[in-house]
């Protein structure tokens, strides 16, 4: 679990039946392999082959890291600034929307019905003038993520949400209540609390992202010329030779 990246464990912590598959996944694979291990599975030379293997590209990739390392200061801010203005064109903010939203989770088919009358309940509620949905959200949404905001969802662009909210939210007008919208997980009734059309992306919003890209380039860079270089000093070469006679016992 420590293993995984930070959003991963929030997402999984905030989700306890995900959280549960996730746990019985690995102890799958721990009871799986450890069959494996007691039937001699570790010994058979096709496996030991596949281990070397991934063992020398787990060393290599490691060392060439190591020795491609990317200085701790790069980019200054003057490159980092040079970098945004040249690709600024193609460095767009789609739109964004800001929801709100009451989810009620369907554990069983069998209360669909249920569930669904709850909603619509809840919706109609909800999309009175006088209604004030961030108290409706705390009392009655079951994503406790969310729940505790008063259902804020935060700004989040039309990809990042459920295909089934995704269809809904662009014919909302900011401060419009939709009708419950169905998911595989139950029943969501959104609200529209802001859009922000998409723009060009400032300096400040892509730095981070343009950071790491920038330093991923330079570091590929250094890893090739370490590479270029094994060849130039005559560490690395090819024999012609053996390599035809490889080829031609291989017709």
């Amino acid at each position: 679990f420590a293993q995984l990246p930070e959003d991963a464990r929030a997402n999984l912590r905030g989700d306890r039946p995900a959280l549960e598959a996730w746990i019985r996944a690995r102890l799958a694979e721990k009871a799986l392999y450890q069959q494996a291990e007691a039937q001699g599975w570790l010994q058979r030379p096709d496996v030991q082959a596949q281990t070397r293997a991934a063992t020398e590209q787990i060393v290599l990739r490691d060392y060439l890291n190591s020795v491609s390392k990317v200085p701790d200061d790069y980019p200054s801010d003057a490159e980092l600034k040079q970098a945004y203005e040249a690709g600024k064109a193609g460095l767009q903010l789609p739109a964004r929307y800001r929801l709100s939203q009451i989810f009620l989770r369907v554990e069983n088919p069998r209360d669909d019905e249920a569930v669904r009358k709850q909603a619509q309940a809840l919706a109609k509620q909800a999309q009175a003038a006088d209604a004030d949905f961030a108290t409706l959200a705390r009392e009655h949404s079951q994503d406790a993520g969310t729940a505790a905001k008063g259902g804020d969802t935060g700004l989040q662009a039309l990809v990042q949400l459920l295909p089934e909210v995704r269809g809904v939210v662009p014919k909302l007008k900011v401060g419009a209540v939709s009708e419950p919208v169905q998911s595989a997980a139950g029943y969501h009734i959104i609200k529209l609390v802001e859009q922000q059309p998409a723009r060009a992306a400032t300096l400040e919003e892509v730095a981070p992202r343009l950071r790491e890209l920038l330093r991923a380039q330079r570091q590929e860079q250094v890893a090739k010329a370490y590479v270029e270089g094994m060849f130039d000093t005559a560490t690395l070469s090819i024999d012609g030779a053996a390599l035809n006679q490889v080829l031609e016992s291989s017709r």
